[in-house]
């Protein structure tokens, strides 16, 4: 993914990372005396454990799922699918799992509502075409369904909301059902809440709380990096209360 100043903030000052920052301080703390020191570095080292079961991500996910959602009342005309991440692959540059799975959603509900597809999203490292012209192609050859409009520019949730309305309001479209994975739908809606553009929420992969068994407390890498997206949207909602207001 291209380098921006967020997105270096984004991984240097959030969990995971953030607790090795702070592990490496308490490190030198502890080399030049410091008793508490040793303290720090266990509380860290429990934080990144608890990120990492099943419990943790659970949790940080189905909160997320469970924040309210606005709805729109309208009767949506459209299918507006957000981009998520790329792959790299011996063909090059290919629409990444996050992405597939959200393109295969659409595609369904495409299907079943017969209305047509918007898919979003800019470069997403130099010299790569925009997510959404490989979303396009993707669908087109993966599950046989055309798309009527491709929005190539966004960089971001934000602006997938703003190009995204801009582009269907010119086609005379003032509502949609919005395509993006449940974790990422509060952010997605609140994006589009600012335009203002309504939405019908169609989230991809909904989750439950989790049930608290012993699987749930056993640390695993991939529940990290889940941990890692899950609070990535709660400082992206943060962002956007202290600078658009409530």
């Amino acid at each position: 993914m291209a380098l921006s100043i967020a997105g270096i903030l984004t991984t240097q000052f959030l969990p995971p990372l953030l607790f090795v920052h702070i592990a490496l301080v308490a490190g030198l703390l502890a080399w030049r005396g410091r008793r508490t020191a040793g303290l720090l570095v266990a509380l860290c080292s429990l934080g990144l454990l608890f990120l990492a079961t099943p419990l943790g991500a659970g949790l940080l996910n189905a909160a997320l799922q469970s924040r309210e959602q606005r709805s729109t009342s309208q009767t949506p005309q459209a299918i507006i699918v957000l981009g998520g991440e790329m792959a790299h692959g011996t063909q090059g540059p290919d629409v990444g799992p996050l992405t597939l799975e959200r393109i295969r959603a659409a595609a369904q509900l495409h299907r079943r509502t017969g209305l047509p597809l918007l898919v979003t999203g800019g470069p997403l490292s130099p010299g790569a075409p925009p997510i959404a012209l490989m979303m396009a192609a993707s669908l087109q050859a993966d599950f046989n369904v055309t798309v009527r409009w491709v929005e190539p520019r966004a960089r971001d949730t934000r602006e997938n909301a703003a190009f995204s309305a801009a582009m269907l309001r010119a086609e005379g479209i003032d509502a949609a059902l919005l395509v993006t994975h449940a974790w990422h739908m509060p952010r997605a809606v609140a994006a589009f809440d600012r335009q203002p553009f309504p939405v019908m929420a169609a989230p991809v992969r909904m989750a439950g709380w989790p049930s608290g068994t012993l699987s749930d407390w056993m640390p695993r890498p991939d529940h990290l990096a889940q941990s890692w997206f899950m609070l990535r949207e709660w400082a992206g909602l943060l962002v956007y209360r202290l600078r658009d207001g409530p």
